[in-house]
């Protein structure tokens, strides 16, 4: 009787356990389907969620390449797009991940909401600025042409006051001549005698001419040609001139009488036809000859 008991109790527990393994399958297959199921869903989840990044760049490119303006702030806006879409695609897909770059693209969205908008209100700007410019650079061509016109007269005239600002030298004479020991100055017509030159000259009065320090130049030039007296050279910004004296003086536009006395070296003079230069700077003024016998 007792053996009996045993086994029908060792019965019913093999059958609890058998119910208790089939209802543990039955949840297990469930488990694992709907695990299986959720991590499909997640997956899909997390494919268009690729999918609509690539969107997002795709849209920030082709934005880039029309606006000129937003570069910048579209580059840096599609540079962390990019860091998404990595991390989205490094990372497995779970619903926490999920959640969170599911927000993650609705600011983006949100951001290239306003990108956007401020981008076309830029590219519409831009496009009344380029009208304006075009009828400010037809005025402007316009306005050239008479400044151009307006500086060719200018021009003109600056070459006419310059002209007439030169100075001038009148009443020219030239002489050879000795210094005595008392500083008395006589003047020789003969070669042999003389031991400077003398250029004595009157600046004509001009108006137009500025007042101040001027500087005047004379160049001797003897029979043989050669140039006597000091022969220093003098640059100007555009000429070299070497002279046999020089003279400044206070010019005040009203005629000035000036004398240049030209110290000569041994054998320098000589019997025979001299030509005189005269220059204010580095324009010549006047010119002549004399002759020493």
């Amino acid at each position: 009787m007792t053996n009996q008991n045993n086994n029908l109790t060792l019965k019913i527990l093999i059958g609890v356990l058998g119910g208790l393994l089939l209802i543990l399958g039955i949840f297990t297959y469930k488990f694992y389907n709907e695990e299986k199921r959720n991590k499909a869903i997640l997956q899909q989840e997390k494919d268009l969620i690729e999918s609509e990044l690539g969107e997002l760049i795709t849209k920030y490119d082709n934005a880039i390449a029309l606006n000129e303006v937003m570069d910048d702030h579209l580059l840096k806006a599609k540079e962390r797009i990019v860091v998404l879409l990595d991390s989205v695609k490094d990372n497995e897909a779970n619903l926490a991940l999920i959640s969170r770059y599911r927000r993650e693209v609705g600011k983006l969205k949100k951001e290239r909401e306003r990108l956007f908008k401020l981008a076309d209100s830029l590219t519409a700007a831009n496009t009344q600025l380029a009208t304006d410019l075009d009828s400010t650079s037809t005025a402007l061509n316009e306005r050239i042409i008479l400044a151009d016109s307006l500086q060719s007269q200018n021009t003109k005239l600056a070459e006419i006051v310059e002209r007439g600002s030169t100075l001038t030298a009148a009443n020219i004479k030239v002489e050879g001549v000795k210094v005595r020991n008392s500083g008395k100055i006589v003047s020789t017509s003969r070669a042999s005698r003389a031991e400077k030159v003398r250029v004595c000259f009157t600046l004509a009065p001009n108006k137009l001419s500025k007042k101040g320090d001027k500087d005047l130049f004379v160049q001797v030039i003897n029979p043989q040609n050669n140039l006597i007296g000091d022969k220093i050279s003098v640059n100007f910004d555009d000429a070299v001139l070497t002279y046999s004296g020089k003279n400044k003086v206070f010019y005040e536009n009203s005629a000035l009488d000036v004398c240049i006395l030209v110290d000569t070296a041994e054998g320098e003079i000589t019997e025979g036809n001299y030509v005189v230069n005269l220059f204010s700077g580095p324009k010549m003024i006047a010119n002549t000859k004399f002759e020493l016998r």
